[in-house]
């Protein structure tokens, strides 16, 4: 009995042993994937300090200082025809065409220039005309991160639900849709195939 008893002991200590052994090697990997994770990032230029980040900002303003945007521009046109229409202004350093997910333009364009003068010249293209479309041209905003504005939800009296400080009004004299429901209407956002 007392040899069963230091069997089990002795078997119990060796998987004890295995699993701190095995615990020690997991933690080194995960040591060494932690650090080939920083490296990696590194690398990248993934982890940006404020330092970096107001750079690129920067960076980011001047670029813009020197495109201008582009509207109401015919869904038909390429990057070299807008690049064309704009090249008596300066040298065109970028035409982007901004398109939906499915690949069809939007219908409005960025131009960048090698020269922040040639913005000036570009602006003096607004209302002219590119494959029968009068273009709207405007000096590039640049976006601030965080400033992004939200469209305010219209209070629709039909949609149900006490939303505000809107006060309750009873349900139609007759309402087929049972009691305290009403129709719901829905606002038209943008396309979408299934409903």
């Amino acid at each position: 009995m007392e040899n069963d008893d230091v069997d089990m002991h002795a078997d119990a200590n060796e998987e004890l042993d295995d699993m701190k052994k095995r615990l020690k090697e997991m933690e080194d990997e995960a040591a060494a994937l932690r650090e080939m994770q920083a490296k990696v990032e590194k690398e990248m230029g993934s982890v940006q300090d404020p330092a970096t980040a107001s750079a690129s900002q920067a960076n980011r303003e001047e670029v813009d200082s020197r495109s201008v945007f582009v509207g109401n521009v015919d869904y038909s046109c390429t990057p070299e025809e807008v690049q064309q229409h704009f090249q008596s202004c300066g040298t065109v350093n970028r035409v982007t065409i901004r398109t939906d997910k499915f690949g069809q333009p939007k219908g409005y364009a960025y131009v960048e220039f090698l020269e922040v003068e040639a913005v000036q010249e570009a602006l003096s293209l607004n209302e002219s005309e590119l494959h029968g479309r009068q273009l709207k041209v405007t000096a590039k905003r640049t976006n601030v991160p965080g400033m992004k504005q939200y469209r305010s939800r219209q209070s629709n009296p039909y949609a149900g639900g006490f939303r505000g400080r809107t006060p309750y009004a009873p349900p139609f004299i007759y309402s087929p849709y049972g009691h305290g429901k009403v129709p719901r209407f829905r606002m038209a956002m943008r396309y979408s195939p299934y409903y």
